[in-house]
């Protein structure tokens, strides 16, 4: 049997699920490290003894993939690989009390706001100093700036006030500090990231803040591009376009989740809209800010979804024209409105749906990248891979959405903004060359 003896403790963090779990991993990995102990995240070499993983419990696949990954390092333990297993996220704020009967060699569960509490078995005090100073995990140019926590939106299929808690926003000042602190370590992109982001503001300044938010980080030397995700399209505050369009470094690029189209369909989500309410808000949208890219997500197969309900749903993609679009089909989710509704699409039916909403985006993305050709966009370089360089306009966020493929004999710096003149392209991707500045 392997063992570790008594060597001093390294702590490997494993994140899974989404960027605001990334975020909370760094600001764990911070933490340890600001109280001296040797930390990592996601190391790919066998020499930590402590492993905390960062869970997620959103839907059935994450939750699976979340369990599978403890079950691996409790067997790592079992081993004599590791010493302890610590578990923290969503899956285990939501499911501890179960989880710690079923998977019994776990040595501590942690809730998402359990941070004091997990640094302590650690010997560790969470240290006020390093609010606002984070280690990244990712390439240095970008950054996710969580600007809340948690969320009020009654939406019914959803758990993460179950697992997140209720809404609270970061200070202005606190969020500045940070942009500045990550500007300093080279970051040129902020993501900002909450699980609402249009609620910003209204537990601290007593009303929607997003705006002078922007504002404020708009401000902070070296930041070149600001992207909003998460905004939710019930009550959207519409001067937050109005610094979109006034300031040259907030992208013109919106992350709203409509969810669905069909009335009826907002009605059993408890989204507090309607199709021609959300037709409006995007008129309105599009109308200030001209040229802006709006990524939406949408759910297929929620209880109680006709076929003309689903045949509303992709008349709406199909004249929307979304730039970006991704689909969930249904999760039903223990302990939430929709969960009490019978779970009446079948799963096929949920996937062809899913299916069927992703082919019509596919042409209609193509249809867009298309008219690109010939066009010349600032592009963010982001890695090398094999023997080009990929990068991003300003269009595109970090893994979720297309990307650029940079033809280039010259060295690209990554982190670098190089203008890129497009030669060809596909569903969700370009490809183009740096453009010949004129002598």
């Amino acid at each position: 049997m392997k063992t570790k003896g008594n060597r001093r403790n390294k702590v490997n963090i494993v994140t899974l699920g989404c960027s605001k779990n990334l975020v909370d991993s760094e600001v764990l990995l911070t933490q340890l490290r600001g109280n001296g102990i040797d930390a990592v995240h996601e190391s790919k070499t066998d020499d930590a003894n402590v492993v905390v993983i960062n869970t997620c419990g959103f839907i059935d696949n994450a939750k699976q993939e979340s369990i599978d990954t403890i079950l691996r390092y409790v067997d790592a333990k079992e081993e004599g690989i590791v010493d302890k297993v610590y578990v923290t996220g969503c899956l285990s704020q939501r499911y501890k009390d179960d989880l710690e009967k079923e998977i019994p060699n776990v040595d501590a569960w942690f809730g998402t706001r359990d941070l004091s509490r997990m640094l302590k078995v650690f010997n560790a005090n969470y240290k006020q100093e390093l609010i606002g100073e984070r280690i990244l995990t990712n390439p240095s140019h970008y950054a996710y700036l969580k600007i809340s926590e948690g969320c009020d939106r009654p939406c019914s299929f959803c758990a993460i006030p179950l697992m997140r808690g209720g809404h609270i926003s970061r200070p202005i000042e606190e969020l500045v500090l940070e942009a500045k602190n990550l500007a300093k370590q080279g970051t040129k992109e902020l993501l900002l990231i909450a699980q609402d982001s249009t609620y910003y503001g209204l537990d601290l300044y007593k009303k929607r803040n997003l705006a002078e938010l922007l504002l404020r980080l708009s401000d902070v030397p070296g930041i070149e591009w600001i992207r909003l995700h998460y905004a939710f399209p019930a009550g959207f505050p519409m001067d937050v376009l109005d610094v979109m369009a006034e300031r040259g470094n907030i992208c013109n690029y919106l992350d709203i989740p409509l969810q669905h189209a069909s009335s009826r369909m907002l009605q059993l989500m408890r989204r507090g809209t309607t199709r021609e309410k959300t037709e409006e808000l995007l008129n309105s949208i599009r109308a200030k800010v001209p040229g802006i890219a709006i990524r939406t997500t949408m759910i297929a197969g929620h209880p109680g979804e006709r076929e003309q309900d689903f045949e509303e749903l992709l008349d709406f993609v199909k004249k929307s024209r979304f730039d970006r679009l991704g689909v969930f089909t249904y999760s039903h989710e223990d302990n939430t409105h929709s969960y009490t509704m019978p779970d009446d699409v079948a799963e096929d039916v949920k996937q062809e749906r899913m299916e069927a909403v992703m082919e019509l985006q596919e042409n209609i993305s193509l249809e867009l990248n298309t008219k690109k050709i010939g066009q010349t966009f600032k592009v963010l370089v982001d890695r090398k891979e094999g023997g080009v360089f990929v990068g991003r306009t300003e269009s595109d966020s970090p893994e979720v959405d297309n990307e650029v493929i940079i033809k280039s004999e010259e060295y690209l710096r990554i982190g670098d903004f190089v203008n890129v003149t497009i030669t060809a392209a596909s569903e969700f991707d370009l490809t183009g060359e740096v453009a010949v500045v004129p002598q």
